[in-house]
């Protein structure tokens, strides 16, 4: 069959439009006007640029939490009573929500008694900066004002201990065991299956069977962080494990290093600095487990601080537990770092 030719086009119709081609990173612009690609190959900051947006990336939220609190247009949805008035039901400090308020004012006006008077206000689970700056400060140097209240450095040094005991044991079994299935496929194939099982099991959910075999006091608490962290730390440095350069294993096998010997002398020297970063990440989780644990048996831990805290309403000592929580885990990580400088030279660009 012959092909029909074309319709001759008219001056009119206009040829369809290009999708513009997305920007290459790196690439040198052809013509026109120059645009730069924020997104490329990542290169190191210099140190002014790394700390100037290290500070910013802590006064920024800084800055939302102060203009939610000091800023009344932003939100403040409820009115804090500073005169109740004639109205029976409200006391000074107590925050109402604004429509109410607003009706127990009309209600008074037509009433002709006395008016309720208040100012705009926040609820009082989100205090401001400053009230929060005043309880961690208090918290740390003065005993709570409760009679059955536990003072915040105790209950901060019983959960330290409670983390160093759960990690410890954790690391003692994990470390080992995690370097092993790195290194013998045999052993990795016979523990990480039930492992990889097992980690999906929620570690709180053995807090009423860790009771009843260890007790009501710390031990169901170390034991449920060992949980949540042991599994995790298996898996997390068998992968790392498995990165040694085979060439280096080959090598070593080549000059007569077998079994034990090539994990002490060479497998375990090569991947060390990156098992330490990974015993640094899962400390945090450990952290997060500890809340959890905190929870079970008895009473006591930073965790009980909170929520005593909570019940009073002391919403101020609340965000100043949290705060303490996450400098203690951000100095012992730095601490850490720092250390590990010091044992991995060799590897200090990511230690």
């Amino acid at each position: 069959m012959r092909a029909q030719p074309l319709p001759p086009r008219s001056d009119g119709d206009a040829a369809p439009a290009l999708a513009p081609l997305p920007p290459v990173a790196g690439a040198a612009p052809v013509a026109g006007r120059a645009r730069r690609s924020w997104i490329g190959v990542a290169r190191p900051l210099t140190r002014r640029r790394h700390l100037t947006l290290t500070l910013l990336s802590f006064l920024l939220p800084l800055g939302l939490w102060a203009a939610f609190s000091y800023l009344p247009f932003l939100w403040h949805p409820l009115v804090e009573v500073t005169n109740p008035g004639d109205v029976a039901w409200m006391e000074p400090g107590m925050r109402v929500p604004r429509a109410a308020f607003a009706e127990e004012v009309a209600t008074a006006r037509d009433a002709g008694t006395a008016l309720p008077e208040g100012r705009s206000a926040n609820p009082v689970y989100l205090p401001a900066p400053h009230a929060v700056a005043a309880a961690f400060w208090t918290a740390l140097t003065a005993p709570p004002p409760q009679r059955d209240a536990i003072w915040l450095p105790a209950s901060l040094w019983h959960s330290i201990q409670i983390i160093f005991w759960g990690f410890t044991i954790s690391s003692l079994v994990g470390v080992p065991l995690g370097i092993l299935c790195g290194a013998q496929p045999t052993i990795a194939r016979l523990t990480e299956p039930v492992i990889e099982f097992v980690r999906y099991l929620p570690a709180p959910a053995f807090g009423a069977l860790m009771v009843a075999i260890l007790g009501i006091y710390d031990g169901p608490k170390i034991a449920i962080i060992v949980i949540g962290t042991f599994f995790q730390q298996v898996l997390v440095i068998a992968n790392t494990t498995r990165r040694v350069d085979p060439l280096l294993v080959e090598a070593a096998l080549t000059m007569g290093s077998r079994n034990l010997r090539l994990i002490r002398r060479v497998i375990v020297p090569a991947v060390l600095p990156q098992i330490y970063r990974d015993q640094r990440i899962l400390l945090g989780w450990a952290w997060t487990y500890l809340i959890v644990a905190e929870l079970i048996g008895t009473s006591s831990g930073i965790t009980f601080f909170i929520t005593q805290q909570a019940r009073y309403q002391h919403f101020d000592n609340v965000y100043a537990a949290i705060l303490v929580i996450g400098l203690i885990g951000v100095a012992t990580d730095i601490a850490l770092a720092l250390i590990g400088r010091r044992l991995f030279p060799y590897a200090r660009a990511g230690t």
